[in-house]
């Protein structure tokens, strides 16, 4: 007998006869926290055999899921074959392992037109939504370093861009010109110094894209949502496996680099209102830098190094960026919980901007003395 509390969970049991598991399920229950995919815990009758994690995939964010389930599949599966190489232990628990339909493929689209996966559940693990420790921190650069690392060898021509243009910043700053041109929400007014403070950095803030162009820094397969609760850890918080691949695409090691450090040193939360709480945790930057440039230094190049603050900068300036043009747009796409929440979320991230900025030198001192030990 199924046990569950949850109605709409329990609807969705008939789903998992559609995929190849092992036994049969007693249990179902929402699980997780994510803002994208539902997820739901599948426990089976069997012991000491695995559990699952089914979901089903967003296809309003995700439009195309056969690019999405097919990159999932080549990371998972490359990942897999070098732990196996390396003859590591319990390989289940470090990379994803989705489980195919009974038809072989990669999800099930139901008459709904809802499209569901499933995962082996990997269990006796934990995540953060907020660093707590420079150890916790050390073990996210550590998890991502080693994530970028596994993928280095393999073509980044050969992962699909899920979401076009997700962190090219050139394309980020034309939607916004495109808003403040259009000003449908009419609130131009509101928002001059805003503006004139993107504006001003714009430059700048295309030095990674610039650096590309260039041939200064190679494309590469990054995971694009480097959150720290992106990363599973066991119970002495030692990274064990990095989850959430659905954004895993061709892009810079800057991104997942700023955008790691833009969660991980923040004080304050990403749409703090009292500004002055949006300061800096140091000491976690340099866990952070620390346990990356261990996992990812042998492949790395000086220039990729050089152009890790450019991504510290970046990534929350691109933040402003985009929640100005929602803003500007009428609260369009991001979830707002009153009027003025994406101008409070912009202003929150000026300032975490407007400090990285204060403190640039010192942190690329920080990244150059730690790939020193490395001589990269």
């Amino acid at each position: 007998m199924i046990d569950t509390d949850n109605t709409k969970a329990i609807a969705y049991l008939p789903i998992v006869d559609f995929f190849a598991i092992e036994g049969q399920p007693s249990s179902i229950e929402p699980f997780g926290s994510g803002h994208i995919n539902d997820t739901y815990k599948i426990v089976t009758n069997l012991t000491n055999r695995p559990n699952y994690m089914l979901q089903r995939i967003n296809n309003n964010v995700f439009k195309n899921v056969d690019y999405l389930m097919t990159n999932l599949a080549i990371v998972c599966n490359h990942i897999k074959e070098k732990l196996e190489t390396m003859g590591e232990d319990n390989i289940e628990g470090k990379v994803l392992t989705p489980i195919s339909t009974l038809d072989g493929q990669l999800y099930y689209k139901d008459v709904h037109n809802n499209y569901w996966r499933m995962f082996i559940l990997i269990e006796g693990t934990k995540t953060y939504d907020i660093v707590e420790t420079t150890r916790q921190a050390k073990e996210g650069g550590k998890a991502f370093g080693r994530f970028q690392a596994m993928l280095a060898d393999l073509n980044p021509h050969d992962i699909q861009e899920v979401i076009p243009n997700f962190l090219n910043i050139a394309s980020r700053l034309r939607d916004f010109k495109e808003a403040v041109s259009r000003n449908v929400a009419n609130r131009l007014e509101k928002v001059g110094a805003e503006i004139e403070f993107i504006l001003a950095r714009e430059n700048k803030m295309n030095t990674v894209l610039d650096m590309a162009s260039k041939s200064q820094i190679p494309l590469r397969i990054t995971h694009n949502d480097t959150k720290f609760n992106n990363v599973l850890l066991n119970k002495a918080d030692e990274a064990q496996c990095v989850i959430d691949l659905d954004t895993v695409m061709p892009g810079y090691v800057a991104y997942d680099f700023g955008d790691a450090i833009r969660t991980i040193i923040n004080a304050a939360a990403e749409d703090e209102e009292d500004l002055s709480k949006v300061t800096l945790n140091i000491p976690l930057f340099e866990a952070y830098t620390a346990g990356y440039l261990e996992s990812a230094h042998h492949f790395l190049y000086p220039m990729e190094v050089k152009s890790l603050v450019d991504g510290v900068l970046l990534l929350p300036y691109m933040q402003v960026v985009r929640f100005l043009t929602d803003y500007l747009n009428g609260d369009t796409y991001y979830k707002v919980n009153h009027a003025e929440h994406n101008l409070q979320r912009t202003k929150a991230q000026i300032k975490l901007v407007i400090e990285i900025e204060q403190y640039e030198d010192e942190l690329r001192s920080i990244v150059e003395k730690e790939a020193h030990t490395y001589s990269i």
